[in-house]
């Protein structure tokens, strides 16, 4: 099945976290089928991951998830999922993850979404990934990064124009709408400091 734009969502996989933060998932993989969009993810069974998954498929959605090989052995993958890729290894997972998406949506997560969203940044830096990076800042979890990402830009870490390359959602319904906007930004590649 053809579609053309693929968001992938990249968030949690635990299960152990509080309910609105799995209703924001559910609530942004049901925008995006809404939309027409299909919904790319790590395919998980639980967690963000799963909450995603289930927000696409209650609107009709087509849904798209890239497992390593041992996660797929191990049985990590959602049951309902409409397509399943499996990789090699995690860095196979996650460059197929990034190439086929024409926009990027990071849901809250631990170090595995962290690592996931800073890589799309720096894709998106060296103008190797186009479309566009929404951080989904659901109760304010993404404060500390979205800090963290000012000072390095403060402290001449990054060019200034670097803090257009991701844009931060409060709710899953703006979260949706940056995804799926046409990118106006250019290329950042041009903006790296390398003095």
């Amino acid at each position: 099945m053809q579609h053309r734009k693929i968001v992938t969502v990249y968030g949690a996989s635990s299960p152990n976290i509080e309910k609105f933060y799995k209703d924001a998932a559910f609530e942004t993989g049901r925008l995006l089928a809404a939309a027409g969009t299909a919904v790319a993810c790590g395919g998980g069974r639980s967690g963000l991951m799963a909450a995603v998954i289930d927000g696409a498929l209650s609107a009709g959605g087509h849904t798209i998830g890239v497992l390593p090989e041992f996660m797929e052995q191990r049985g990590w993958a959602h049951s309902g999922l409409s397509e399943k890729i499996i990789t090699s290894d995690m860095h196979t997972r996650k460059e197929r993850m990034l190439a086929m998406a024409t926009g990027v949506i990071a849901l809250p997560g631990g170090v595995g979404t962290l690592e996931e969203l800073l890589e799309a940044i720096t894709w998106r830096q060296l103008n190797l990934y186009r479309g566009q990076v929404v951080i989904l800042n659901t109760a304010g979890y993404y404060d500390p990064l979205a800090a963290m990402l000012e000072r390095s830009i403060e402290q001449h870490f990054m060019h200034p124009d670097h803090k257009d390359i991701w844009q931060i959602a409060a709710t899953p319904a703006e979260a949706v709408r940056m995804a799926l906007s046409e990118d106006s930004y250019g290329d950042f590649s041009q903006k790296i400091r390398v003095d």
